[in-house]
């Protein structure tokens, strides 16, 4: 009997990026029960927690730590992102200047 591994894709972000995965946002619904679609709300910063980090940016020559850390919990620009699915599951990679603030 042969056995199986299962391949888990691990993705290392590159330089001063961020990999996330998103965090459900809470339905919008008035206190009459009224639920109020995405596209008629207005715009936030989303939020998502943070999976994996690059190594950072190079600035004359000086390797720049990151600021954030994997299980930071972060909100960052709505638009500043690119979606990616892995196995099904969604990600967003960005760079760490459209992190917006780290959730304590």
């Amino acid at each position: 009997m042969k056995k199986t591994e299962s391949k888990k894709i691990k993705i290392l972000p590159l330089s001063d990026r961020v990999l996330i995965k998103p965090l459900l946002e809470e339905v919008n619904k008035t206190k009459t029960g009224i639920y109020i679609p995405e596209t008629v709300s207005k715009e936030k910063p989303e939020k998502g927690k943070v999976v994996a980090v690059g190594r950072g940016k190079y600035d004359d020559g000086k390797l720049e730590p990151m600021s954030v850390k994997v299980g930071d919990i972060v909100l960052f620009s709505k638009y500043g992102y690119d979606e990616i699915k892995v196995d099904g599951e969604e990600y967003f990679i960005l760079k760490e200047e459209n992190i917006l603030a780290i959730i304590s």
